[in-house]
């Protein structure tokens, strides 16, 4: 035998001899003992019958016990609250039995009738009514109740000893399943065993790892919160039974401390509302919690009632048994009245009617409005229907529901026995009971084997732990403003549904969360890391507390719970999720973003600018300013500026083989002509000085021939470098993959950096020089000197290139490209406007100094 079971024993055996002390082992002997007996019998709500069924409810939440000297009588208990919610149970019971007496067809010529004990809440209360009505008088042959599992603890021991059925509809302790200790007892309510599958089956349906656990300090608390309770809680408090204020703010700062947002209360619904009944100082912080309540309180309409609870309760979520229509039952609700002679056998009726009317049905004394208690006396004439509570409450049957089906489980199992073929009974010898002398022991052999239907299609039967099949609705506390509290079903759990994650259904669209938010709160300690994150441990924090770090970029992770990342090769980039490996983006200078749409825009503005002034020239070859310093180097100046406009372009596009070579081959070649052109105008200026003095002969050296000779050897030297180049390691597409980018860069790889060198370091000697010669001819005495023009664009020319040399070392990517670009563009410009722009604005808006004479003219 076990120790719990032991101690479960000391306990029921110190409550029966403390009662049979009391009872005087309920002889009958018109002794002293029996007078006392009588004095302290419980009271009780009884109809006669052929066969009496026993119950017990609750009627009252608590009792204050009598002081047991033994040296003098006792006073009566006192009970207080009175509980209307357990009183519907109690006229739920009665109204099946009328119900099965008029109907007549279940048993026929037998009448039914019952002895109805309150319990008051008290395992000590439980266990006197059980033997008054079942052990000692051995009138009541089954029991159906109680409704805590405490209560039903001690009296499932006691008469599992003499085999006498109970059935109770409310206790829900899974420890009651266990049939070598409770042999004699079923209930009609699931065991907690299924509730807390369904509980935990909800928890994992939404991802919730850190959850607190409230339980109440008896078998029900602490029976369901243990099966709950796995490796990594948050919290584990329990309710006192005093209900102490220090307790409750105790569990209350525990509450906000642990920081879930998930609280599981498994408790009765009084024990509840002592929870919810902080002051509102402590509710501080405690309004974004989202409570799941066990099935105890999960409709209770003392907590979803008061307006108090709405701001903490709303959105609060739990498994209720299934409800159902009893038809006809308000009515016969609301027939209780005092005055009726058929109700004046009932001991509870003045006590339902005084709680429910606020008054007395006592009558004052003389000279007094109230009685002693300061209630207004009742006239008797006050109607149930002109008062809408808990009592008359028919929407939410669910335990009343119990009751009923608990009341026609017994009188199936009544209707079997009387079915019994003599010769084919189940018994000794195949013998069948005898419905006249009805034996308890017989009678639970025939409710394990019941099986019926209820009207509204739901089949009872009890398996081989007397539990029944276990089905709930899952319910969602929704505020309706001034409608209150609505108890909305948003899902269900079927324990008969072995398909694979298809026990628990729910409808979450249909859900509204604490502060009717409808996205899913959160709560977890440590979430399981997706993939694309890695585990860290958190230090000084249970095992299942843990970060989750996000994989560095190009790392990642494609399992749960990984602790390492893995690094992907260079020529991939880890995905935005970090789950998986992809290949690099590649970049270039394109056509299609915003700097080469710029660059593009820019380099045709120049070209078609350059166009322009061609077609000016043309137009107007014939005047001074075009004619002087040599109309055609004029002309090949703008086309070789328009070339270097135009290759820009082939540094914009996917570099390739053919566009590497094209690019630095066509730059390097076109801005040597173009050099070379401006080279030649700056030496013709100063010759044509020169050859002014007498017996000059120096002209005939630098004639149009040799002119051209002068630009054709200068751009030869360029176009022999390049040719070099092209053929020792010319430029090719190059792929830069850093590992710290996401980026692939495509680039053109320079091949030879001396080649390169040489290409530019040969632009920037002619630059240089013409810059010199110019600048020696910038003061010759002319209206309109062209070397003073040519200075200038040479310094913009010179101070381009030679910024563009760093910048281009320190510009990463497709940046070095652009740099070299704009110093392409930028240089261009400064030729085509320093040198063209003068001379188009006195050919277009000053024509009268597009003259020989004025050009003639010396100034200085």
């Amino acid at each position: 035998m076990s120790v719990n079971t032991l101690n479960w024993l000391l306990v029921s055996y110190s409550l029966l001899c403390r009662w049979l002390v009391l009872y005087c082992s309920c002889k009958d002997d018109g002794s002293n003992c029996r007078l006392i007996s009588a004095s302290l019998s419980l009271p009780v709500l009884e109809k006669n019958g052929d066969i009496i069924l026993g119950g017990l409810f609750s009627l009252h939440d608590t009792v204050v016990e009598p002081s047991l000297s033994f040296t003098a009588m006792p006073d009566l208990f006192t009970p207080f609250r009175f509980n209307f919610r357990t009183f519907r149970w109690m006229q739920t019971m009665i109204f099946a039995i009328e119900e099965i007496n008029r109907d007549g067809t279940l048993l026929p010529n037998i009448t039914l009738g019952y002895k109805i004990y309150d319990s008051c809440s008290t395992p000590h209360h439980a266990l006197k009514a059980a033997m008054d009505g079942s052990v000692c008088h051995g009138t009541v042959p089954v029991v159906i109740g109680d409704g805590g599992s405490t209560q039903s603890l001690v009296v499932a021991r006691i008469l599992g000893v003499f085999h006498i059925p109970q059935v109770s509809y409310f206790s829900s302790c899974a420890c009651l399943s266990d049939k070598n200790e409770f042999p004699a007892f079923l209930r009609t309510m699931p065991s907690d065993f299924f509730q807390v599958d369904a509980l935990v089956q909800l928890v994992k349906h939404f991802g919730w790892t850190w959850v607190g656990v409230i339980a109440g300090d008896d078998a029900y608390g602490r029976g369901g919160a243990n099966i709950f309770l796995g490796a990594c809680v948050a919290l584990h408090e329990i309710i006192p039974k005093n209900r102490a204020q220090d307790a409750i703010s105790s569990i209350i700062s525990n509450i906000r401390n642990s920081r879930a947002r998930i609280i599981l209360v498994f408790a009765l619904e009084q024990d509840a509302e002592a929870l919810f009944l902080f002051s509102p100082h402590s509710r501080t912080g405690l309004t974004g919690i989202q409570w799941l309540a066990s099935e105890a309180w999960s409709t209770a309409t003392v907590l979803s009632t008061p307006r108090k609870y709405h701001n903490i309760l709303q959105g609060s979520m739990g498994f209720a048994i299934r409800h159902a229509e009893i038809p006809g039952l308000q009515t016969f609700l609301h027939r209780l009245n005092p005055k009726n002679t058929d109700n004046h056998a009932d001991p509870f009726l003045v006590s339902f009617w005084e709680e429910m009317f606020q008054c007395s049905l006592a009558v004052p004394a003389e000279g007094q409005k109230n009685n002693s208690q300061g209630k207004p006396p009742c006239t008797g004439a006050e109607e149930l229907k002109s008062i809408t509570n808990i009592y008359s409450d028919v929407s939410q049957l669910r335990i009343s529901y119990n009751v009923y089906k608990a009341v026609y489980a017994i009188i199936h199992a009544l209707k079997a026995m009387r079915s019994c073929v003599k010769g084919k009974g189940p018994f000794l010898l195949q013998s069948c009971p005898d419905l006249q002398n009805v034996q308890p022991w017989q009678l639970l052999h025939y409710i394990k084997h019941v099986v019926y239907s209820t009207t509204i299609g739901d089949e009872i039967k009890f398996d081989e732990n007397g539990d029944p099949v276990a089905m709930y609705d899952l319910v969602n506390w929704q505020f309706r403003g001034n409608e209150g509290i609505e108890f909305v079903i948003i899902g269900k759990f079927d324990e008969t549904n072995t398909a694979l994650n298809q026990k628990l259904q729910i409808q979450e669209q249909n859900i509204l969360w604490n502060g009717n938010q409808t996205k899913v709160p959160l709560s977890v300690c440590s979430s399981i890391c997706p993939p694309g994150t890695r585990k860290a441990i958190r230090p000084n924090f249970p095992i299942c507390c843990h970060d989750c770090v996000v994989c560095a970029a190009g790392e990642i992770s494609n399992q749960t719970d990984v602790i390492e990342c893995e690094r992907c090769l260079p020529e991939f980039w880890s995905n935005d999720e970090r789950t998986a490996c992809i290949p690099k983006q590649v970049e270039f200078l394109s056509f299609t973003d915003s700097m080469g749409i710029t660059l593009l825009v820019i380099s045709l503005f120049g070209s078609f600018s350059t166009c322009v002034v061609i077609v000016i020239f043309s137009c107007h070859r014939s005047t001074p300013i075009v004619r002087a310093n040599n109309s055609e180097l004029s002309f090949l100046l703008l086309i070789s500026l328009t070339l270097c406009f135009l290759c820009s372009l082939t540094f914009i596009g996917q570099p390739s083989k053919w566009s590497c070579m094209l690019r630095h081959t066509a730059f390097g070649i076109t801005f040597v002509l173009c050099i070379s052109c401006i080279l030649g105008k700056t030496i013709v200026v100063l010759i044509a000085f020169k050859a002014t003095l007498p017996g000059s002969g120096v002209m005939k050296w630098f004639g149009p021939a040799q002119q051209k000779a002068i630009i054709i050897l200068c751009t030869l030297v360029q176009a022999v470098i390049c040719t070099v180049w092209l053929t020792v390691d010319p430029p090719s597409p190059h792929r830069l993959m850093p590992r710290e980018s996401a980026l692939v860069i495509l680039l053109c790889d320079e091949g030879s950096y001396v080649a390169f060198g040489l290409v530019l370091g040969y632009i920037g000697l002619l630059a240089c020089l013409c810059l010199f010669l110019a600048f020696l001819a910038r003061k010759l005495p002319d209206n309109f000197n062209e070397a003073r023009l040519i200075t200038f664009s040479m310094l913009i020319f010179c101070a381009v290139w030679v910024a563009f040399v760093p910048a281009y070392i320190s510009s990463p990517g497709k940046y070095s490209t652009v740099t070299e670009v704009f110093a392409i563009l930028a240089s261009s410009y400064g030729l085509l406007c320093c040198i063209f722009a003068p001379k188009c604005y006195i050919i277009l808006l000053r024509p009268e100094k597009n003259t020989k004479k004025y050009l003639m003219t010396r100034t200085g």
